[in-house]
């Protein structure tokens, strides 16, 4: 459902009628006499979309993730040389990602100083 209700929310057709929407809501204004209650209804109503959104987003950014996630494994696993103890980095602690972090920079500089010296 939430996949049905992105790819619905991230369209054009959403988009345009959200437009509609506010243009309406802004013709409406000289007739309501521009109330608190007209500006209630824009309020709130967005207010609400705002709110169902964030958990839509999140689901979408969760589902990329783990999409990406996964297509990175399999390159891992199909490399002979690849180290496969990287297959379930998201699960390392904060300091054992430092500690890769820091022998990839280490790699990076010895790989540059390499071709720079060559």
């Amino acid at each position: 459902m939430a996949q049905k209700a992105s790819r619905i929310a991230g369209s054009s057709g959403a988009f345009v009628a959200a437009v509609v929407v506010v243009l309406l809501w802004a013709m409406m204004g000289p007739y309501f006499d521009y109330s608190d209650t007209w500006q209630l209804v824009i309020n709130t109503g967005t207010t609400i979309l705002t709110f169902l959104m964030i958990f839509l987003v999140q689901n979408t950014q969760n589902r990329d993730a783990k999409a990406m996630q996964l297509k990175l494994d399999e390159l891992i696993r199909a490399g002979k040389s690849s180290r496969n103890q990287l297959l379930d980095l998201e699960d390392l602690s904060d300091t054992e990602m430092e500690r890769l972090h820091e022998q990839f920079q280490k790699m990076r500089e010895k790989a540059s100083r390499f071709q720079g010296g060559g």
